[in-house]
């Protein structure tokens, strides 16, 4: 069966990454996480002092630092997921931060850390077989995707999944800080200039407020066995059509 690029694109903390890990897994796909990369350049950023004391940025020397950063991906022996290196150091636990989360959506905005990092993605789905999520995946990076998701939930849900997320892990959390933060990175992820998040017009939409992940599951299958399968009938024909027509 020809392979398949699927994009998924959706706001913040909408499960975007979980649900993309699952189905790459269950289909036997490549999986990347497009806001891990992202993450990872904000996580660089504040690390070598591209943010002043108000938190705006430094575009010349972030511009300048920019070829310095070497992102990869690296698969976790025990729960056989990739996890984000940059430079060679893993950082998925670093990333993962609300105070990250607080600085990823400008660092996001800046139109030549979207071209680096596309160009990326763009040369990891050439060969497709591959599951990416993100804000542009569908209208950017991939348009002529096969199959493209664009998943949504309330603030208020999403900001609850995230606290839950956190607590679990044993980090800080404050849930109203969250839900502003969350709020926050909606209206810069739509109103920014490059590549703002918005839905592709031929993308399904998933609002996954109130699902349960196995009902996730249950639907993304059931799109992905309908997109492979019609694209394998339609090979099929024009197969058939060139032998014997």
């Amino acid at each position: 069966m020809k392979k398949i690029v699927i994009a998924i694109d959706g706001y913040s903390s909408c499960g975007k990454s979980t649900m993309a890990k699952d189905l790459a897994r269950e289909v036997g796909y490549i999986y990347v996480d497009t806001g891990a990369m992202y993450r990872a350049v904000t996580l660089f950023a504040m690390r070598n002092g591209v943010f002043d004391a108000d938190d705006n940025i430094d575009e010349a020397r972030l511009k300048a630092l920019l070829p310095d950063v070497k992102l990869t991906f690296k698969l976790n022996s025990e729960t056989k997921l990739p996890e984000v290196c940059l430079n060679g150091e893993c950082v998925e636990r670093d990333i993962r931060t609300l105070e990250v989360s607080q600085h990823v959506s400008p660092i996001a905005a800046l139109p030549f850390v979207r071209e680096k990092l596309v160009e990326q993605q763009q040369a990891m789905g050439k060969e497709k077989g591959i599951v990416m999520d993100g804000r542009d995946i569908g209208t950017v990076v991939f348009p002529d995707a096969e199959l493209k998701i664009f998943v949504t939930a309330s603030a208020e849900i999403r900001a609850q999944r995230r606290f839950k997320e956190l607590e679990a892990k044993g980090m800080p959390a404050n849930f109203d800080e969250i839900l502003q933060n969350v709020e926050q990175r909606d209206y810069i992820d739509t109103h920014r200039e490059t590549s703002p998040l918005r839905q592709a017009d031929d993308a399904l939409v998933l609002d996954n407020s109130h699902l349960t992940i196995a009902d996730q599951k249950v639907w993304l299958m059931e799109k992905f066995n309908e997109r492979t399968q019609d694209k394998f009938n339609r090979l099929s024909k024009w197969k058939h059509c060139t032998m014997n027509c």
